[in-house]
């Protein structure tokens, strides 16, 4: 039976942080069923890294409830080249808002970590209690850490001052609105675009990172976001929570995916002079599961939509 509500979104001041981000925007979209007053700030308004700016505007606009979605994101690239932005610009992010939140009395906040949060050889499916037991994937440590202290932030504010502050854990995401960039892409869109530009140059083959070995569970964004409001409205708890699919493929079960949903129909070459990664990351999904909640978007749909969406921004 799925939880009851115990805190209704009808009627109250929501701040959507990252609102333009790809999770932050499934969320404004989201919210639209719920009957709240969705409020957001972009940065030519707000600087997230900013204290003093946080507290001034979240002292004028007085939100009820903060989705904390926005982030420093990006894939193994991006992290590895640059850990400094990574980790202080997260930290200044979540700090600040979380710290207004309390002295602004909100009522209530869910803050969005990632699944690269858990040690590197966690046993699989990764359970909430694998957090802190082991040592964390090299290659994007200071986003993880930068989450972990976020997670444990919401914590100590629950601990030390009652504050009813949760944290999600959502898994690989992918979408409207994700990240094409190659450079700094994560693996879904940059398949996807890959794909795509092979398919336009009529090239033989496209070439992915690593063996393509790598076990990865993909979750659409709409459906984190629908998580996430779910969360919002019936847990109130220390622990983190899951947001996953529950499911995983191969790096190369899922570039076969996409280039069946693009039409490439060339070959796809593994360099293996590039990193894998973490061997495997599928995180359990029985703690939300359990409350009554599960995703409703299967992988091909959502490869299928997000590839649409691809082609409607790049024309």
């Amino acid at each position: 039976m799925p939880n009851d509500v115990i805190f209704p979104l009808e009627g109250k001041r929501v701040w959507v942080a990252g609102h333009r981000g790809m999770v932050g925007s499934a969320i404004v979209r989201r919210l639209a069923s719920e009957g709240c007053e969705v409020i957001t700030a972009g940065r030519e308004v707000l600087d997230l890294k900013r204290q003093d700016q946080v507290q001034a505007w979240m002292a004028a606009e007085k939100p009820d409830a903060i989705f904390l979605a926005a982030a420093k994101v990006g894939g193994i690239l991006a992290n590895d080249s640059y850990p400094a932005d990574f980790l202080y610009d997260n930290l200044m992010i979540e700090a600040n808002i979380i710290e207004a939140a309390h002295c602004n009395q909100v009522s209530k906040l869910v803050f969005l970590g990632s699944s690269c949060i858990y040690p590197k050889f966690a046993e699989q499916p990764i359970r909430e209690d694998s957090l802190l037991t082991g040592t964390l994937e090299p290659t994007n440590e200071w986003y993880a850490i930068a989450k972990i202290a976020g997670i444990k932030l919401a914590q100590a504010y629950r601990k030390q001052h009652g504050a009813d502050f949760i944290s999600a854990m959502p898994t690989n995401l992918y979408g409207q609105g994700d990240n094409f960039d190659l450079n700094s892409s994560h693996v879904m869109p940059a398949l996807i675009r890959k794909a795509h530009e092979a398919k336009q140059a009529g090239a033989e083959t496209i070439t992915i990172w690593g063996t393509g070995t790598p076990r990865r569970e993909f979750l659409n964004a709409d459906d984190c976001a629908d998580a996430c409001v779910f969360l919002m409205k019936t847990y109130s708890d220390f622990e983190h929570v899951n947001v996953g699919s529950g499911e995983d493929v191969t790096i190369l079960e899922l570039a076969q995916l996409v280039c069946e949903v693009v039409g490439f129909q060339g070959g796809i070459v593994t360099d293996t002079t590039k990193p894998d990664g973490t061997p495997r990351k599928l995180m359990s999904a029985d703690k939300l599961r359990g409350m009554g909640w599960a995703p409703s978007i299967a992988l091909r749909d959502g490869v299928v939509d997000a590839y649409k969406w691809f082609l409607q921004a790049n024309n």
